[in-house]
């Protein structure tokens, strides 16, 4: 039990750590162009592999929901994502879904990565084509990466990026951006609605004041 107790407190302090090393200038300015993306009627595109596939579609139905964002996740569609990824190969599959989505400078690309992308590597190379396409088309990129100096981290208009801790690199980076995407979709700038619980919370609050 003590054994359990003492990683359970090393896993949390060490994430804990790591998060007062969030750029909040980063943060902030990230919020802006999303705030301008909303205005302008742009498209959000939110992109990741493996886990933060997953995150990738959690987050696209905040955006939308809470922000009222039109946003997006290739990995939604298993059919096509699959299909291009069978024809044409893994390195082209998001790059080409992108294409066929008439990526536009008025649009954003969100990347979620545990270590960015690394060509030599062979590690997270979709990534990679789908951010040279969006820096090749003028459009905004976002990365929220867990990992210092992979690709995304070198080569995003904006980075959120924190140094991890290696032994909890995968895990902390896939928490890591579940807590910078709500704290997007909540932030004032961006929040259209509250959440339901806030909601209810709200009315519970005033039929019952204290």
């Amino acid at each position: 039990m003590s054994d359990s107790v003492s990683y359970l407190a090393n896993y949390v302090t060490n994430f804990s750590k790591s998060l007062e090393t969030i750029n909040e200038f980063e943060f902030e300015k990230s919020v802006n162009e999303l705030a301008l993306l909303r205005e302008r009627n742009g498209r959000l595109f939110i992109l990741g592999l493996g886990g933060s596939a997953a995150n990738a579609s959690h987050a696209v139905n905040d955006f939308r929901k809470i922000a009222f964002i039109e946003a997006y996740s290739p990995t939604d569609n298993v059919a096509e994502f699959s299909a291009r990824l069978n024809d044409n190969g893994i390195e082209s599959a998001l790059s080409d879904w992108l294409t066929g989505s008439r990526l536009s400078p008025k649009d954003i690309c969100l990347f979620f990565s545990v270590g960015g992308g690394d060509v030599e590597l062979n590690v997270s190379v979709p990534l990679i084509r789908a951010l040279d396409l969006t820096n090749n088309q003028g459009a905004t990129s976002i990365s929220i990466v867990g990992k210092q100096f992979g690709y995304l981290q070198k080569n995003s208009t904006i980075v959120i990026c924190t140094p991890l801790n290696p032994k909890y690199i995968t895990p902390h980076s896939e928490s890591f951006q579940a807590l910078i995407w709500h704290a997007m979709v909540f932030h004032p700038k961006i929040q259209n609605m509250k959440g339901k619980w806030e909601e209810l919370d709200s009315k519970i609050s005033n039929t019952n004041p204290r």
